[in-house]
């Protein structure tokens, strides 16, 4: 155990030379059989059980809090929901390993700690990641109350994922349609936590900002490549755009992609060609920058085939920009026909394994030809799409208003308390 351990430390550390000397299939292909690894062993390690008064009363958020990618964002708002709730807290940062971009955020520093002083562990790691972490300092598990902070996108759970809840005492998911689908496959605790939706703008940006033309109508469509692309489904909003739309003088997409490669864009481009108003942003972005997008922009688009949560989606509400979306998944627990321009979709079983998602899990194939009418109806109609926007923004403001979130929060760590008796060590 202490070789896993000292190897992943050092696989860590060299990450930045590692990225440099291999293909990134080559270092994707390692991190996959390392984890497998993992959970062969994890489940051999024993876990001093929790005990309130070895630690003070509070949480360590532990995750990869600077990560430039959805999970990252998600983690950094769990951080603030922690901050509204008034429970002490600190945060862990779990550099995991692969290809993803990460940067400072001055505001949390002083909570940053290489220790755990709380109590409860609050670990905002997917499964995929976890059995590393778990195996690189197994023992920051012992003695604490430890809660897993899971986000996953389709209704089965994969199997080999189940030796994760052997270093769990419970497991928070943002959404009903996460939990439903965990519960399935465990006895633990399962609640569902939603995140809050923050659209803070510190400086509002216009369209010059991005080198966007203010006379269009534009559609945005915003993914993360190390979020699968399939699954985001960007050919989808391609195809419901072409049939929408064929003149040059019609509206725009815009194209956002965060951690891509040269490789896509250039696929993405080319089945463009012949469609003038697309516009490809590919640069990292502060909060700042990306909600003045979402703001400066007439309406989002998701054809996506699953969502975890959908935090583009909810925070264009909250902006007040109307969305179209799938009709599927955990997307629709905020979003109605009544606030959002909701497309039908068919579900369908993999074919083949993409990942984690198998063959035969479902998914949604949805109905681009319903979407292009949405799109030219928004286009055509612009009060329609105020109409729903004004909805949209009430709506969420309501379900999922910071106030609410940490108050769901601050109700269940009290509940923990109560339900844990103290213990002696």
């Amino acid at each position: 155990m202490e070789g896993t351990k000292a190897a992943l430390s050092v696989l860590i550390k060299a990450k930045p030379v590692l990225l440099k000397l291999f293909p990134h299939t080559f270092l994707r292909q390692m991190k996959r059989r390392m984890v497998e690894n993992s959970f062969k062993k994890m489940e051999k390690v024993s876990i001093e059980p929790f005990c309130r008064e070895k630690y003070k009363d509070g949480i360590n958020l532990i995750g990869n809090i600077k990560a430039e990618t959805g999970l990252g964002q998600s983690c950094r708002l769990v951080a603030k929901e922690l901050e509204e709730s008034g429970i002490p807290y600190s945060l862990y940062q779990y550099n995991q390993l692969g290809d993803v971009m990460e940067r400072d955020y001055p505001e949390f520093a002083e909570k940053f700690s290489e220790e755990l002083p709380y109590n409860i562990n609050l670990i905002h790691i997917n499964p995929y990641d976890l059995g590393l972490a778990f195996l690189e300092n197994h023992e920051m598990w012992d003695r604490h109350y430890n809660i897993g902070f899971w986000l996953w996108e389709l209704e089965e759970f994969p199997e080999e994922w189940i030796p994760c809840f052997h270093c769990l005492d419970e497991i928070w998911t943002p959404s009903e349609f996460i939990s439903n689908a965990i519960r399935k496959k465990t006895k633990l605790p399962v609640r569902t936590v939603p995140y809050h939706v923050e659209t803070c703008l510190d400086k509002v940006y216009g369209r010059d900002e991005f080198g966007l033309p203010e006379d269009m109508y534009l559609f945005l469509m915003m993914y993360d490549r190390t979020s699968m692309t399939e699954r985001k489904n960007p050919e989808a909003v391609i195809q419901a755009y072409k049939k929408a739309f064929t003149g040059e003088n019609q509206a725009g997409l815009v194209i956002k992609i965060n951690n891509c490669t040269n490789e896509e864009i250039e696929v993405l481009k080319k089945e463009m060609e012949g469609y003038p108003n697309v516009y490809f942003i590919s640069q990292i972005m502060d909060r700042n920058h990306v909600n003045s997008l979402i703001r400066c922009v007439d309406a989002v688009v998701s054809l996506h085939r699953a969502e975890g949560f959908g935090l583009v989606l909810a925070e264009a509400m909250m902006l007040g920009t109307p969305t179209i979306a799938t009709n599927w998944s955990s997307n629709t627990e905020f979003m109605t026909k009544e606030t959002a321009c909701l497309v039908d979709c068919q579900l369908v079983k993999l074919k083949k394994d993409l990942g984690l998602f198998k063959k035969g899990n479902r998914w949604a194939d949805p109905d681009t030809e319903q979407a292009s009418t949405y799109m030219r109806q928004l286009y055509e109609d612009v009060d329609y799409g105020k109409k729903i926007a004004v909805r949209a923004k009430a709506d969420i403001e309501d379900k999922l208003s910071m106030e609410r979130i940490a108050g769901i929060i601050k109700d269940r760590i009290e509940e923990i308390y109560e339900e844990q008796a103290d213990c002696n060590y």
